[in-house]
């Protein structure tokens, strides 16, 4: 993922953010490389939420995934993004209504766009779905605005945490962060006592207490790049990872 991408906002603002990009695209004729690449990106990390979406709607699963690769290629196929409203300036907010305006639209057709009737921008594996089935079976007990919102805030940690052991890979420390990633965050592996990590690794429990410091800090730090890339008021990072960390805790 690029670290920064400076563009200017429709106010003369300038910012970094992929959902930023995409916005900007809407006054044009024909969008940039670089507005489909962030909105493809912003796609591949936020499909998960759209398709536990329909299946608590009650899509069957092979009806939910074709709906969200037939959403998603409508997305971009039909610019749906320069319909969005700077007043609300969160991609998470503008991707739920559009969703909700496709799959009502799909249903007065009687149909969806099928896999493979257009440019599929998002194959999804079967691994993948079948791990965002496991976690459909946990969401009985909310309705489909609280799921999709829910997934949306564990996409983003996922994703952040993602981006961390890559940073750690290429620094050399995989090891270390695969040994140390259960004490980040809640959900992000199992957390494994640190006495039996120090004897593993040949590091002190004090070493180590300080490493987890200092990925925390880096996973922080990525967590709001991450929050930030799908807004267009960047000041509102806080109240958004606000937000997010109590709908996750529901």
């Amino acid at each position: 993922m690029p670290a920064a991408l400076q563009t200017a906002t429709r106010d003369g603002s300038f910012t970094s953010t992929r959902w930023t990009i995409v916005y900007q695209a809407a006054d044009s004729k024909v969008p940039s490389q670089a507005a489909l690449a962030a909105l493809s990106e912003l796609c591949q990390i936020y499909w998960r939420p759209v398709y536990l979406f329909l299946r608590r709607q009650g899509h069957p699963f092979d009806e939910a995934e074709d709906l969200t690769q037939g959403f998603f290629t409508h997305l971009i196929e039909n610019r749906t993004y320069s319909r969005a409203s700077s007043e609300k300036g969160r991609f998470r907010g503008f991707l739920l209504g559009a969703l909700k305006y496709f799959v009502a639209d799909a249903r007065k057709r009687e149909h969806a766009q099928k896999r493979g009737g257009g440019v599929v921008l998002l194959p999804l594996d079967p691994a993948a779905i079948a791990d965002a089935e496991a976690r459909a079976a946990e969401f009985a007990r909310w309705g489909a605005d609280h799921v999709y919102e829910r997934e949306w805030a564990a996409s983003l940690l996922r994703h952040a945490l993602k981006r961390l052991a890559e940073e750690c890979a290429l620094g050399g420390k995989k090891d270390l962060f695969e040994s140390l990633k259960g004490h980040l965050s809640p959900g992000s592996g199992t957390r494994v006592p640190y006495d039996q990590i120090a004897t593993r690794l040949g590091r002190s429990v004090a070493t180590l207490r300080s490493d987890v410091a200092r990925l925390r800090e880096r996973f922080g730090a990525i967590l709001r790049e991450e929050v930030q890339s799908t807004l267009l008021d960047t000041t509102d990072v806080d109240g958004e990872l606000r937000y997010l960390c109590e709908v996750a805790a529901v």
